[in-house]
């Protein structure tokens, strides 16, 4: 036994261990060796490689029908292109054309706006749990295992704002060099926020990166202000081609030298950051990668709702007010004033049909208002989530699932006819130098693009997700429950629906009457087996309840009279 052991040079006698557990002594005295992270990282690739269930020809066999959807969707943008070069040629005007000059600016001020508000809540380095289990604790060098994640978060970055910049670019109906000129300058300054965002997470800091996409999101409402004004002629601003790929190139470099110095301060602190900080990250991808894989978007927003409480922490408990429906309603708006952010975002879409109606596209104002519109509403039905979410919850109330919903759904409304009275200048043509339309058609828009935001929020948040304990659906990507499919286009569908008839042309009424459809169904919980069963539970207990009453209020004891003789 002695003879096998090593000696007391190769012993790692400082070890803490030593002296706190003398029984697993013969652990640490193993002799140490240096351990070089490259080659961990290979040992790990061949690990998963070995084990993998597919080789690459079978993945590329399996892949004809992902190929065929990015072959229709590139054919559905180019398409899109072609038409927006069209419009553009129409758009003869120099308020016109300065306005969609200056459009490109927005779309880049969003796309950092949501790039840090990714790059805060993800990492934008991070790690998964097992690898936060084992690998981070081990006696290695963690910023030689991060650096490549580094990178990649870089990467994406640069990739997805150099496609989004030149899709923009090509859709206002920019020339061939401002083109390329916006695509670098989005994509190198999505790099380059990503980078400071690196910088900051090695430092432990978030209210830098938080000021910074605050400072950029007021930049960008700004920018779509003076979009709105210069084409509706308001204000005078003339900006050329030139100018702008100036500015473009401008843009470009600093986001470049943002992106080398982030990158370099990043490298240098990646040692830095705490192995919770790296696995809180891994494991809000993994929550949100199992959600996306369902096709059940609104389980991810829960997710990303959850995680964001957790960061304010704990809230002063505020007490409830009034009786019945009441209390549903008060509640929304104690939501409301203790959390006022949604706020922000509701009164940014007042600009977007101003914005859309100034760029000459007013026949699509209606849906893609309707469709922002829906967007904002999202975060007041909280209420109805939680309600539709949780049957049992929603059972505990001594009322039915449309009065449940429709209680739920009286803040937002308010709010929605309040963002339907500030956009009806937008349809009058007050931001476009053409002539709009006449008063009354103008409100009739305005309150159908409002009614319709409306609805496909009440159908996004209240849609149930896919069962899998029904009969599956045999497709070319194998099988899937029926209402899987159906997940990707709730709220859409709505918006579609109701807008129709004013995108042809139609009387608005035919709009209203089909909204006025769609929100009975809505509010009865749709037109699903699981709801029409429901119902008709319901009803049966209704009934029953109805027969016991009228038994105890007509009988009773019995009442014997005597006949005289």
């Amino acid at each position: 036994m002695s003879d096998q052991l090593p000696n007391d040079e190769e012993l790692d006698l400082e070890s803490p261990d030593l002296d706190d557990e003398p029984s697993n002594a013969h652990i640490d005295l193993m002799p140490t060796h240096e351990v070089d992270e490259k080659q961990l990282l290979l040992l790990m690739k061949d690990w998963r490689r070995g084990r993998a269930t597919r080789n690459l020809r079978q993945a590329i066999s399996d892949g004809y029908v992902a190929v065929f959807t990015a072959a229709m969707i590139t054919a559905m943008v180019v398409s899109a292109i072609v038409h927006a070069q069209q419009v553009a040629a129409d758009c003869s005007t120099a308020s016109c054309n300065s306005g969609r000059s200056l459009l490109p600016w927005a779309a880049v001020a969003g796309l950092l706006v949501l790039t840090l508000a990714a790059a805060r809540m993800f990492g934008p380095v991070l790690a998964s749990a097992a690898e936060g289990f084992w690998l981070m604790d081990a006696p290695l060098q963690r910023g030689k295992l991060l650096v490549r994640r580094l990178w990649m978060a870089l990467g994406a970055a640069l990739v997805s704002g150099l496609v989004l910049g030149a899709l923009v670019a090509a859709l206002t109906g920019s020339s061939g060099p401002a083109i390329l000129a916006w695509s670098a300058a989005t994509g190198l300054s999505a790099a380059g926020v990503t980078a400071f965002a690196a910088a900051e997470q090695g430092a432990e800091r978030r209210w830098t990166v938080k000021l910074l996409q605050v400072v950029v999101s007021l930049a960008g409402v700004v920018v779509l202000v003076i979009v709105v004004s210069t084409a509706a002629g308001w204000v005078d601003i003339r900006v050329t081609d030139e100018f702008s790929i100036r500015l473009a190139l401008i843009l470009s470099g600093v986001g470049l030298v943002l992106g080398i110095v982030g990158a370099g301060v990043a490298i240098h602190r990646l040692n830095r950051i705490r192995r919770s900080r790296l696995t809180s990250g891994g494991s809000l991808v993994s929550g949100m990668q199992g959600a996306a894989f369902a096709l059940d978007f609104g389980l991810v927003r829960d997710i990303l709702v959850e995680r964001e409480a957790m960061e304010r922490g704990r809230v002063k408990p505020t007490r409830g007010r009034g009786i019945g429906l009441r209390a549903l309603v008060w509640r929304d708006v104690q939501r409301l004033i203790r959390y006022p952010k949604p706020l922000f975002l509701l009164a940014v879409s007042v600009v977007v049909p101003y914005a859309v109606q100034a760029l000459g596209l007013g026949p699509l104002n209606a849906p893609i208002s309707a469709l922002v519109l829906m967007a904002a509403l999202i975060p007041f039905f909280s209420t109805l989530r939680v309600l539709s979410r949780t049957k049992g919850l929603a059972r505990a109330f001594p009322y039915n699932t449309g009065e449940i919903r429709t209680a739920a759904s009286v803040a937002p409304s308010v709010l929605t006819a309040i963002w339907a009275m500030a956009v009806i200048p937008a349809y009058l043509g007050v931001s476009t130098e053409e002539a709009g339309n006449s008063p009354v058609r103008a409100v009739q828009i305005a309150l159908v693009t409002a009614i319709a935001g409306l609805l496909a929020a009440i159908r996004w948040v209240s849609a149930k997700s896919a069962d899998y304990s029904k009969p599956m659906l045999a497709t070319q990507m194998g099988a899937m429950p029926p209402g899987l499919l159906i997940n990707l286009i709730r709220g859409f569908d709505i918006v579609a629906l109701v807008t129709f008839p004013v995108i042809v042309g139609w009387s608005p009424w035919i709009s209203l009457v089909i909204a006025l459809i769609a929100f009975s169904i809505l509010r009865s919980g749709g037109l699903d087996r699981e709801s029409l069963a429901e119902m008709q539970e319901d009803q049966k207990r209704q009934m029953e309840e109805q027969k016991k009453k009228s038994s105890s209020t007509g009988g009773g004891d019995k009442v014997k009279i005597t006949r005289g003789r």
